[in-house]
């Protein structure tokens, strides 16, 4: 068994496990943070996808032995009970996602983007999101969702959208 200590969503959180655990398993079978999907188990869908220290990462191949001390934010962390983030807001506002599966990853994945770079290109935005599939719906309106939301964080008014 090894010790764990790290900040889950501000938090400081602590477990005893197996050194064979991932960072996903860890936050889903000890932390009860059920946010991140196991989808592939290899690091191809991103539906694990957290940020670790303000990178996207695929949460499935980290081994908890490299989280040692550092900082994560899952898809719960974004929100509270009173207010969420303008990404989970205009996501469900553009009807950015169907059976919702791949939702927290590629928000979290968006998320990293946009503390990264506030105003990204719409290649940008496809770039960021590569890591993440998603089997139900096209792209189109997550990039929407996002380009809405990094609008709303820089404090612009959201553009219309055409209709398809």
């Amino acid at each position: 068994m090894v010790n764990v200590t790290l900040k889950v969503n501000g938090e400081t959180r602590s477990a005893s496990v197996p050194p064979e655990t991932t960072l996903l398993r860890l936050l889903r079978d000890q932390f009860n943070l059920t946010g991140a999907k196991l989808g592939c188990d290899v690091g191809d869908c991103g539906a694990c996808t957290v940020i670790v220290d303000s990178k996207p990462v695929n949460s499935c191949l980290m081994l908890v032995g490299q989280v040692e001390g550092r900082e994560v934010l899952t898809i719960e962390g974004l929100a509270n009970a009173d207010h969420l983030h303008p990404l989970q807001k205009l996501f469900e506002h553009f009807g950015s996602l169907q059976c919702g599966f791949c939702g927290p990853g590629v928000i979290i994945s968006a998320k990293a983007l946009l503390d990264e770079n506030p105003d990204p290109s719409t290649e940008e935005i496809r770039d960021a999101l590569g890591g993440n599939l998603c089997r139900c719906t096209g792209y189109t309106k997550m990039i929407e969702a996002i380009k809405g939301a990094s609008c709303i964080l820089r404090g612009e008014e959201v553009p219309a959208v055409k209709s398809a």
